[in-house]
């Protein structure tokens, strides 16, 4: 058996220089067997510098089977990163880490990694630089600079996929092969064993099957369409017909509307020149009866001249008797005048005597009032002493009102207490309100992330009467992080498969939820039982306080809160009270840290800190990774806070219930105090007039004696005011008597006027009736004449009005026809114009029924008939499409058929050969597994998939490999089975398997080796790599197999000083000596 010993130590930097020689001569110097033909593409070398836990290191593998042995920690898995990123992979493929820069050794700024790749009759070499500063890399081939593109395509073309999990399956990735889907397996299986050809046989096939679903949907579209179209084109072929039977009626009628507008004007002439004739006819009679009139009219004239002469005479008369007439008027009202004074004279005199009466009268009722108050004085006895009674009544009342006003100063008190309350109850409602928005957030996060969990959690909801212990919702819901700013350490630590479980205090509640969820209701959900001993309270292996010289301020435990299940299960998987967390001094100091505190995770500001130690060296390993942010957790409720707010709220409903009954309290002995208060004014009231009422009538006598004297001081003297009054009389008779002389002297001159106003007159009336006489005999001919000018004038206007007809008529009849004033009249429409009616009744006779034939066609447009013939060149054209689409999508149809079939012999060909292996390897086991080929549609290519079924033991069926179905070790196992019959049929160049035999149990691991050991070291075989911890005792092992061996530590042997042949022989002498030991004491 060829060994391959690879040696880990760090500082290896001197055998840099050797690298540049070559694999060949390397393997040379190691002192080995003669290298054993590669598979084109196989790795020749690896080269490790700076990288992950590597200073610097070199790996030459052989051509078959690698296994690659070491403790956890010592860098196994390194090499298998350093494959993948050294062949153009990406980060994710490995499932570690997102940047490629967290795969250079913690403290250096750059990494390098190469591999030597076997293809004669020269090797390729890819080396790759990996700068920490921005994440970038550069690339070298051969030595020579080139791109990522460069070696992407010489890696494809050596058919190395180092995204298939076929081809290269890492330690983080094991459990996705598991959870790939059937078309997913399959597509991986094509690209990993099936040939270039059949892989692009199924493109072709999902491509071509795409493009005939695209041409089926275009020809029944287009088909739909031309039927749509036919339908159409008959009903346009009816509207056509319809619209050329309705154009003759509108072209006739076009044609009555051009005749009509002439027959108008010729009509307006003919009345026109009638209408002339008779207008001149009136003019002349006209004439005659003016001559007749002129003699009388002269006689009338003169007439009129005298009657003006006494009208202006008779107006002058009037005028001056209507002068002297006001100054009589002016008379008349000064005596009017004066016997009112002396009326006024007169009613001022009786008022006074009136007013003297009066006061006799108030004297004699005062001196009754002043006598009847006397008498009541004097019958009225000594006033008692009310005093004693008043203070009595005041001092009760003084002690009311202090009641009052205390009262009152506590129903203030009061009510502001309760405004304060309800202030602060609104407030925690507030605050409440936010909360549960929060919660619903969250619960709006899962269901957009975890459709089936959400599904669960509101089944739960609903049937929590089904369990016999409480049920906790998912950890995210139940976790409530103290400080928002904190989640991204609980969710790094936490797995989301977890972050999403129901949590359950009863296992056989567990499962009642999962037949129900899982097996009936087909919903992918996790679920974990809390430990039977509560954990939750566990205290850490060393206080907090003795941390916090290295920057941890807090365990993970500490930084949120959940309920006690929930807490105990985190403490007991995830050891959440033994985690600390840091800051930014922490990552400092972190290689002191880590030598110090002796904990196996730790968080800084911004990292996560895995800390290993070395099983076989005792020496301190750490990984660190970058935080995620925060997809769960980030918004946060303190249920402390929200249990602390609802009992306040409680507090406060029950304070203002005592409030109010303490207020309806004082409210009724505040009513009760204003009924005495009332009641004790009102006898203060009734005792204050008892002892009023004698100084009342004295004051009120006093005021009545006063208005007596000055009653008597107010006398009026009756004869003296009589005497003014006769004096004042006699005075304005003297002015009357002076006034009648005057109006007597106008009345004598208006006399001689009012004579001659009546001659002026009767002489007005002789000159009135002789001009009565002339007008009576000139009145017949003035009527005549008057008729006969009205006659002519109505003539004259009617006849301008015709011509103006005639003239508009005229242009109008010609705009109809379409003609200019000075154009003749056309032949072609004096013909037209023949063949039809010649007056207006048979002209608008026929036009009214030719409209109304035409009113019958509604509907139509005059594109009806372009629409027509462009509908007719659409579905000529549409025809013609469709029959080309139709030969196109039968030639795709064959050209289907053929690549199906080839495509088919060959991926059924595979799949056989797939399962005859795969079959082979689990009778070898006593199990039963089977690989087919899975379809639910024959046409739908990208719904093809390679399912696998597995049966482990002989009492149940053949169930498919899923993530969920199968344990841990039987989805490893049916996994390795795989990718081993996947091993024989093989082309590409290399596969990866790393820690695949960690989950099956020592039985089950023996028998995958002893089947890995045989499929990969038979000739012409693909080289393979098998990354374990461990290997089981006495394992079948094979010549053309290589083991490497990873040692590391400070104590390791130099690389160079390595001899295998010198180890082996000191181990065999070492066993003899033993033996002779042995024999020597039995």
């Amino acid at each position: 058996m060829g060994e391959r010993v690879m040696e880990a130590k760090m500082a290896a930097a001197e055998e840099e220089p050797a690298r540049e020689n070559g694999s060949a001569d390397r393997r040379a110097a190691k002192g080995g067997k003669p290298p054993q033909p590669f598979v084109l593409g196989s790795v020749v070398r690896i080269f490790m510098k700076n990288f992950l836990i590597y200073d610097s290191c070199e790996v030459y593998p052989g051509p078959n089977l690698n296994v690659v042995v070491g403790a956890n920690g010592t860098g196994k898995s390194s090499i298998v990163c350093a494959i993948c990123l050294g062949l153009a992979g990406k980060p994710s493929f490995i499932g570690r880490a997102d940047k490629v820069g967290l795969f250079v050794k913690q403290g250096c700024t750059k990494g390098l990694v190469e591999i030597e790749l076997f293809k004669p009759p020269g090797n390729i070499i890819i080396t790759r630089e990996i700068q920490v500063m921005n994440n970038t890399s550069s690339w070298w081939i051969n030595r020579k600079p080139a791109t990522l593109k460069t070696v992407e395509e010489h890696i494809a073309a050596l058919n190395i996929q180092v995204d298939n999990l076929c081809h290269f399956l890492p330690q983080d990735r094991v459990g996705e092969f598991a959870k790939l889907s059937k078309i997913e397996l399959l597509e991986a299986t094509e690209k990993s064993i099936g040939s270039r050809e059949m892989y692009q046989f199924h493109c072709k096939l999902k491509s071509f099957r795409e493009r005939e679903r695209e041409l089926e949907h275009l020809c029944r579209e287009k088909t739909n369409s031309l039927e749509k179209m036919k339908q159409m084109i008959e009903r346009y072929k009816q509207d056509v017909d319809r619209y050329l039977e309705h154009k003759s009626h509108i072209d006739l009628i076009e044609m009555l509307e051009r005749k009509r507008p002439w027959l108008e004007y010729e009509n307006v002439r003919m009345q026109y020149m009638e209408v002339k004739q008779r207008r001149n006819k009136a003019k002349k009679t006209l004439e005659i009866l003016k001559e007749r009139q002129f003699p009388r009219a002269e006689k009338i004239r003169e007439a009129e001249e005298n009657l003006n002469g006494l009208d202006l005479k008779t107006r002058d008369n009037t005028a001056k008797i209507i002068e002297i007439s006001q100054r009589i008027k002016q008379k008349q009202d000064a005596l009017e005048m004066k016997e009112k004074k002396i009326e006024e004279i007169k009613q001022a005199l009786r008022m006074k005597k009136d007013e003297e009466m009066d006061r006799q009268k108030k004297i004699h009722t005062t001196q009754e009032i002043i006598e009847t108050w006397k008498n009541e004085l004097n019958t009225m006895a000594v006033c008692e002493n009310l005093q004693p009674q008043i203070d009595a009544i005041n001092n009760e009342l003084k002690k009311l009102q202090e009641e009052r006003t205390n009262i009152d100063s506590d129903i203030s008190d009061l009510r502001a207490e309760k405004r304060n309350q309800e202030r602060e109850e609104k407030r925690i409602i507030d605050h409440l309100g936010k909360l549960n928005n929060i919660m619903k957030m969250k619960e709006e996060n899962l269901k957009g992330r975890f459709l089936d969990t959400y599904s669960a959690l509101t089944w739960l909801r609903k049937n929590k009467d089904k369990f016999k212990k409480k049920v906790y919702e998912p950890m995210m819901l139940e976790i409530n992080p103290r400080n928002s700013r904190h989640a991204k350490y609980i969710e790094n630590h936490i797995s989301s498969d977890d972050m999403r479980a129901f949590v359950f205090e009863s296992q056989e509640d567990m499962e009642v939820f999962l037949v129900e969820i899982r097996d009936h209701q087909k919903l992918r959900v996790n679920a974990v039982c809390a430990p039977a001993a509560s954990c939750a309270e566990s205290p850490p292996s060393r206080p907090i306080e003795e941390l916090h010289q290295y920057g941890f301020f807090s365990y993970l435990r500490e930084l949120f809160d959940a309920p006690r299940p929930v807490m105990s299960y985190l403490c007991y998987q995830y050891r959440v009270h033994e985690v600390p967390v840091g800051t930014e001094k922490t990552r400092d100091m972190i290689e002191r840290v880590i030598r110090e505190t002796k904990f196996r995770q730790i968080y800084t500001a911004e990292e996560r800190y895995i800390i290993k130690v070395s099983s076989y060296t005792n020496r301190t390993l750490s990984t660190n990774t970058f935080l995620r942010a925060a997809q769960f957790l980030s918004g946060s409720v303190d249920t402390d806070e929200r249990r602390q707010l609802e009992s306040q709220q409680q507090d406060i409903n029950n304070m203002l219930k005592s409030l109010d009954m303490r207020l309806t309290t004082l409210f009724e002995r505040q009513k009760h105090l204003e009924h005495r208060d009332n009641e004790l004014r009102q006898q203060k009231k009734d005792l204050l007039e008892r002892g009023n009422r004698r100084r009342q009538l004295e004051s009120k006598m006093a005021l009545k004696y006063d208005s007596l004297r000055q009653l008597e001081q107010d006398a009026i003297d009756v004869e003296k005011e009589s005497q003014l009054a006769n004096l004042k009389i006699k005075e304005i008779n003297k002015q009357k008597a002076e006034l009648v002389t005057e109006f007597m002297y106008l009345t004598k001159d208006i006399i001689p006027l009012s004579i001659l106003k009546g001659v002026l007159t009767l002489r007005r009336s002789k000159v009135i009736a002789e001009k009565a006489r002339l007008e009576s005999e000139y009145k017949p001919g003035i009527a005549q004449l008057k008729a006969a000018e009205q006659w002519f004038h109505e003539l004259d206007d009617k006849k301008r009005v015709l011509y103006e007809n005639c003239k508009e008529l005229m242009k109008q009849a010609q705009q109809v026809c379409k003609l200019s004033p000075d154009q003749d009249f056309p032949r072609e429409l004096q013909i037209s114009f023949q063949a039809l009616p010649n007056t207006l009744e048979e002209i608008d006779a026929l036009l009214n029924e030719e409209k109304t034939r035409a009113s019958c066609f509604t509907g139509l447009n005059a594109s009806v008939v372009e629409e027509y013939n462009k509908q007719t060149q659409e579905i000529q054209q549409l025809t013609k499409y469709l029959e080309e689409k139709k030969n196109e999508l039968n030639n795709f149809r064959q050209s289907i058929s053929e690549v199906k079939e080839r495509w088919l012999n060959l991926l059924k060909g595979m799949i056989e050969q797939i399962n005859a292996k795969f079959s082979k390897f689990f009778s070898s086991m006593q199990c039963v597994g089977e690989v087919d080929l899975h379809v639910e549609n024959e046409e739908e290519y990208d719904k093809y998939g390679i399912r696998i079924r597995v049966k482990f033991r002989s009492g149940t069926e053949l169930h498919e490999l899923t993530p969920y179905h199968q344990s841990g070790g039987e989805k490893s196992v049916s996994t390795m089975l795989y990718l081993m019959a996947l091993q024989e049929l093989n082309t590409c160049p290399f596969r990866i398997v790393d820690e695949i035999n960690q989950g099956m149990d020592p039985v089950n691991e023996r028998r995958v080796f002893q089947m890995v050991v045989e499929t990969a070291c038979k000739k012409k075989a693909s080289q393979y790599f098998l990354i374990t911890p461990k290997l089981l005792w006495n394992l079948t092992y094979s010549d053309k197999m290589t083991v490497l061996f990873v040692y590391s530590g400070p104590f390791m042997v130099e690389s160079k000083k390595w001899n295998t042949k010198y180890f082996m022989k000191r181990r065999r002498r070492l066993s003899r000596m033993a033996e002779q030991c042995i024999a020597t004491d039995m």
